[in-house]
């Protein structure tokens, strides 16, 4: 089933690997893993590796939220409609994820679980697998050059570590070429500062623009 929703532009949370967890509720035995997807495309390859792997079990239900063409989906793969699927995106809505997929695999232990009882147990397997994932804060940011004498470097190293800068590529020539990235909304103000650290000599010229992780 695919619904709609969407994150904000300035950032996002998702997380940095795969992981798994298991528990058994009255002898039924759930698997969850829980990954980060970059699209519909490789979210369906995991989806069906996961039902070749576990090709004997009773169900495979999933969720997934995307943040390209704003996607949610899910799927309660046989259980009862509303059990399964829909609990486990309600886990990563409430955890605020996107790009990640959360597969719960049920293997029947012979005791009807009920409504209730289903609701609860996918619950509980996307929550445990997300509880082990390291969570990674995506933020809109700005890739741009900066061309600079040597004689600036030291005072320019000291304010772009100040604001967080990544240094993606440098070139020591004559002068010294960097391309660095930086989240968007510091953009301004290390504009203006680096204005005056260089009495209007040095601008950041803009060329491009991602998301990239910071810390979470």
């Amino acid at each position: 089933m695919e619904l709609t929703g969407g994150k904000g532009l300035e950032g996002y949370t998702t997380i940095a690997g795969p992981v798994t967890a298991e528990h058994v509720e009255k002898r039924s035995r759930f698997l969850s893993l829980a990954a980060p997807v970059g699209d519909e495309e490789s979210a369906l390859a995991l989806l069906s590796e996961v039902r070749t792997k576990y090709w004997d079990a009773t169900h495979n239900c999933y969720a997934y939220i995307l943040r390209n063409g704003n996607i949610q989906r899910y799927s309660d793969d046989g259980e009862p409609q509303g059990t399964a699927g829909m609990p486990i995106l309600e886990v990563l809505r409430r955890q605020n994820l996107t790009d990640v997929l959360v597969v719960v695999t049920r293997y029947f232990g012979g005791t009807l679980l009920g409504a209730g009882g289903l609701v609860r147990a996918y619950t509980l397997g996307a929550t445990l697998a997300l509880e082990k994932a390291k969570l990674l804060r995506m933020r809109r940011c700005v890739v741009f050059t900066l061309t600079v004498d040597y004689s600036m470097y030291g005072k320019l190293q000291n304010l772009l570590c100040e604001f967080g800068a990544v240094t993606l590529q440098d070139d020591f020539g004559a002068e010294i070429t960097l391309t660095l990235r930086m989240e968007a909304d510091k953009l301004p103000v290390f504009s203006k500062q680096l204005s005056e650290l260089s009495a209007g000599r040095l601008a950041p010229r803009v060329v491009g623009e991602e998301f990239a992780p910071v810390e979470c």
